[in-house]
């Protein structure tokens, strides 16, 4: 399973997630929107804006509950936003928490967000920059891998805090296994590819994880574990990169609100403007625009208010404004101490392949050409597919990502031309009428069967009152064999009401040649009744005379009979005599 997904969802023709993804990595066709693995940046911008709640990340909770039970020494790095998502003025409550929960001990990201602003400072040093981009958040470097290219050798080749943080506590725990703690859904993937890191939980993975284990977050105190591994740089006995001070101090805390990195600089280098860019809907034209410019230090998060808003945040009321005062709050309460030793931090980056294949200027014509777009007029550039321009959403088609059927003005004007052609050429009469019984629509067929070219109510065009007993109820009507006076046409009257549109639709069906017929064939039947009648009597009269001579033949057989009965019997007896 990828890291993010879309559950089952009755998703057709929304298109919001697409329109707010960066990199159009949601394929939206058949009605069920799906993650382009190939395409995704993972910056979970889509599970904020589905109004169907359909996205689904992939939790490594019950995987890291296993590893907890097999009684290793895992330790949490928890990024320092912490305090906003669980409305925290104090790491000690959390680290007791989570230890609570198995973890062996657990520091600040913080830390290795230190040693990534140090480094920062190395490398801007050297003049060797043009402009900086800053590698700290794991979307926007996968969005440059894959689609900026250009703009690639401006990205920081250093690691991210997460991926920082996780090689300062190896070094100093070689046997543990390190547990990333977050707002962020794109740590997760970071954290596989890494290869420092155990795995991802989300800030609402682990408050679930407390809840089930009825842990609460402000719980008794635990001795912290104090790290004694002696500082390779200064050789000192304890580093303040977690040592006593677990670098509570360090002004990396700052990281996870916006012109956070640039906060954490206690002296600026020279030669550059220092901007911060967050929120996915400037991502693309932000590092578009870093190709005219030279000396720009250019702090970008994919989530708008950088990662108190992430997508696994916890919400709380005050939104990102009461998340950035918290964070505010907390490193400022704090002394700055300096950055110590840390082991070697440096990554590379390097281009990516969507797998995308390249389309032609024939196949995208023709795609358009398929939507009724032939002109560069036709072009509307609505946005409605969730694609920014009608070529881009051609090219998403020819790419297997789209449907053609995707584009709603084309669809809406295919739909209103269908429906017109079939309710013009329909053979019954169609009329649409409002809650006041105005016409709204009539279609030909409905004019000639009432001999009125354009009539305002539908009253004048018959008896409304079926009409009327349908708009009261809300239920279907009908009326049968309904004569119309101006045409002398007999039609079915069949009413049903539309609850949505607040209208009601009359179709007339004619019936004038079937009545005609009718009345044609019951003459036909009373003049058939009428001749059956003579022919029945003509029959009785002919069966009574053919039984008056049947009668007067038989009764004179029957004496012939009886007289030769009589003489047999008077022969047979003088014989014997």
């Amino acid at each position: 399973m990828f890291y993010l997904d879309f559950q089952k969802a009755d998703c057709k023709n929304c298109y919001k997630c697409l329109r707010s993804c960066p990199v159009k990595a949601i394929d939206a066709r058949d009605g069920q929107a799906k993650i382009i693995e190939s395409r995704c940046i993972l910056c979970g911008h889509c599970t904020q804006v589905c109004p169907q709640n359909a996205k689904s990340v992939h939790s490594d909770a019950q995987a890291i509950i296993r590893l907890l039970g097999k009684n290793k020494k895992v330790i949490a790095s928890v990024a320092p936003s912490f305090v906003s998502s669980f409305a925290l003025g104090a790491f000690e409550p959390f680290r007791t928490a989570l230890k609570s929960l198995g973890f062996y001990d657990a520091f600040e990201t913080s830390e290795g967000a230190a040693a990534v602003t140090a480094e920062y400072k190395k490398l801007l040093s050297t003049g060797k920059y043009e402009n900086f981009i800053t590698s700290a958040c794991p979307a926007v470097n996968r969005a440059i891998e894959l689609y900026h290219h250009d703009v690639l050798k401006y990205l920081a080749p250093v690691d991210s805090p997460m991926v920082a943080h996780a090689k300062i506590l190896k070094s100093r725990f070689p046997d543990a296994e390190i547990v990333f703690i977050g707002p962020c859904i794109a740590k997760k993937r970071e954290a596989k590819e890494s290869g420092v890191i155990a795995g991802a939980l989300t800030f609402e993975e682990l408050a679930e994880l407390l809840n089930a284990r009825d842990i609460s977050i402000d719980g008794g105190t635990v001795e912290p574990v104090r790290a004694k591994k002696e500082c390779a740089a200064c050789e000192q006995s304890t580093s303040t990169l977690g040592g006593d001070n677990d670098g509570s101090g360090l002004r990396a805390k700052f990281y996870p609100i916006s012109r956070g990195i640039i906060k954490s600089f206690d002296s600026f280098p020279d030669g550059y403007e220092y901007i911060a860019v967050d929120g996915v809907a400037r991502l693309d034209q932000a590092l578009k625009d870093l190709l005219g410019v030279k000396g720009v230090f250019l702090e970008i998060n994919a989530c708008e208010g950088a990662c108190v808003n992430g997508p696994c945040s916890i919400k709380r009321v005050g939104g990102s404004v009461e998340a950035n005062v918290a964070v505010r709050n907390y490193t400022n309460a704090a002394p700055r101490d300096p950055v110590c030793g840390y082991p070697e931090i440096r990554a590379l980056h390097k281009p990516r392949d969507a797998g995308d294949r390249v389309t032609t200027d024939e196949e995208l014509t023709a795609v358009l050409a398929s939507t009724g777009k032939t002109k560069p007029s036709d072009e509307l550039n609505c946005g409605a597919c969730g694609y920014s321009t009608c070529r881009e959403k051609a090219w998403a088609v020819v790419n297997g990502y789209a449907a053609v059927d995707m584009c709603v003005p084309y669809m809406r004007e295919k739909a209103e031309s269908m429906g017109n052609v079939i309710i013009e050429n329909s053979p019954n009469g169609i009329i649409v009428c409002d809650g006041e019984l105005r016409i709204t629509e009539i279609n030909r067929r409905a004019q000639a069967m009432i001999g009125v070219g354009a009539p305002e109510y539908i009253f004048d065009c018959f008896d409304p009152s079926a009409v009327f007993k349908a708009a009261d109820s809300g239920k279907p009507a009908s009326v049968s064999k309904l004569r119309l006076d101006r045409t002398g046409k007999y039609v079915d009257v069949n009413i049903v009401p539309l609850a949505k549109e607040k209208a009601l639709l009359v179709v007339l069906t004619d019936i004038t040649d079937r009545v005609n017929y009718d009345e044609e064939l019951e003459k036909v039947k009373r003049g058939t009744l009428a001749v059956t009648d003579t022919v029945i009597e003509k029959q009785m009269r002919v069966a009574q005379e053919i039984a008056s001579l049947l009668g007067e033949t038989t009764a004179e057989t029957k004496v012939a009979l009886l007289k030769l009965k009589d003489a047999m019997l008077t022969d047979d007896a003088s014989k014997d005599k």
